[in-house]
């Protein structure tokens, strides 16, 4: 059985939107001071709960790609769109994960299936 595309494709994007999202709230702290710098980290206390589970989908959705587990993938898609809804401001930079996800899931059953009446055929 081959590797979900959609999936490899999914956990890209996933990786650079988190690299992404980490590093311009840290650099936010970072390059501020002052009452500026209590500002960015509250900003990015609120971030945080979406860039935790922004790296758990990321997470998921590579081990549902490596191992071929429909599990993983399946969890990973739930966990993009959960993060999404914590942060609707840069859910449009989730979507395209978000439906890849779900897409190589649906794939990775339909090619199990396949596995299946090939077996009980013989």
């Amino acid at each position: 059985m081959k590797k979900s595309k959609c999936l490899l494709i999914s956990a890209i994007l996933g990786t650079l939107y988190l690299v992404y999202v980490i590093s311009y709230f840290i650099n936010g702290v970072a390059s501020t001071s002052g009452s500026d710098q209590i500002g960015a980290g509250i900003a990015t206390a609120l971030v945080a709960p979406h860039m935790f589970l922004l790296a758990l989908a990321v997470l998921f959705n590579w081990i549902g790609w490596a191992a071929r587990v429909r599990w993983a993938a399946l969890t990973g898609g739930i966990l993009y769109c959960v993060s999404g809804l914590l942060f609707l401001l840069y859910v449009v930079f989730e979507i395209p994960s978000i439906i890849l996800s779900f897409v190589g899931f649906a794939k990775m059953k339909k090619a199990k299936t396949k596995v299946q009446e090939v077996v009980s055929q013989e």
